[in-house]
C-alpha cells in the first residue's frame, strides 16, 4: 500500500467532486479542510484498516 493516496470526494455543500491526500501511516484520523472550489470546511474522518480506506465527510454544523 502507497503511504500517500489520492481519493476523488463530493463536496458536502457545493456537490462538485475535490481531490484530497490520505496519509495512510496513520490508521484513524480527523480532520478538516477547506473544498477547493467553494471554499467552505469540511469535516474528514478517516479510518484506514488494512488496504481499505474508508473516508466520511461532512459540514462544519453536521
Amino acid at each position: 500500500m502507497d503511504l500517500l493516496q489520492t481519493h476523488d470526494l463530493s463536496c458536502p455543500y457545493c456537490g462538485e467532486i475535490i481531490q484530497i491526500i490520505v496519509d495512510c501511516s496513520i490508521p484513524e484520523q480527523e480532520y478538516i479542510e477547506d473544498c477547493q472550489v467553494c471554499c467552505r470546511p469540511i469535516n474528514f474522518h478517516v479510518n484506514i484498516d488494512n488496504n481499505n480506506v474508508q473516508i466520511q465527510t461532512s459540514g462544519e454544523n453536521e
